[in-house]
């Protein structure tokens, strides 16, 4: 059977007819090693993409929480997408978006912040839950990923602005894809938009997200 990482990967390569070249299931680490890389107090979130730059060369590691990917073995998302499995869901969309755009952007040398992959996996989460379900659920959907935000209460102040802002621009962001295109059912229209958005950097993408909002 083939697993929740390989379909996501799998969903959004396509999506953005992109080609990482590398499977993420290859990078995935468990607790021990990523204690190791870490060391100290550093945070241990739930979903960590681990980079390490020596050299000239780049190395990633991708840690997502061993009982979220145990819960969606047992309950597959493909089958059914809801309250028992849509958080870990989400987590597994956000640590192969962080990987597969880190990945891109190493191979392109281009410099990313943290805030720019943020950014792009708050859109992936609402556009992956959005086409694996109901388009017609779309503003439910939109209100639950992004109306009643929490955040971690170890997040220092630059951490929880990077988060909020990401989340305030993916929300005005995904309410304009559906205004203009799943409100319409123009969904195809919608993917193209989605592929030009991703091919933009930070400025341009939020360059984008002002003019439409």
């Amino acid at each position: 059977m083939t697993s929740t990482l390989a379909r996501v990967q799998r969903g959004l390569e396509s999506l953005y007819r992109i080609d990482s070249g590398v499977d993420v299931a290859d990078f995935v680490v468990g607790p021990d090693v990523r204690d190791g890389v870490l060391g100290g107090d550093a945070r241990r979130p739930r979903e960590q993409l681990l980079v390490h730059e020596h050299g000239g060369e780049l190395a990633l590691a991708l840690f997502i929480d061993p009982h979220a990917l145990a819960n969606l073995a047992a309950n597959d998302p493909a089958r059914q997408l809801g309250d028992h499995n849509l958080g870990d869901f989400l987590l597994v969309v956000e640590g192969v978006s962080h990987f597969i755009y880190a990945v891109l952007c190493a191979r392109a040398e281009r410099p990313i912040t943290q805030l720019e992959l943020e950014l792009q996996a708050e859109v992936d989460k609402y556009v992956t839950c959005l086409l694996v379900t109901d388009p017609s659920q779309s503003e439910a959907l939109r209100r639950r990923l992004f109306g009643d935000a929490l955040y971690e209460p170890d997040l220092d102040r630059d951490e929880q602005d990077r988060y909020r802002a990401a989340n305030d621009n993916a929300h005005r962001y995904s309410s304009y894809l559906e205004q203009t295109f799943v409100a319409r059912r123009r969904i195809p229209e919608m993917l193209a938009e989605l592929r030009r958005f991703y091919r933009h950097g930070l400025a341009a993408k939020l360059a984008t997200i002002a003019r439409a909002a």
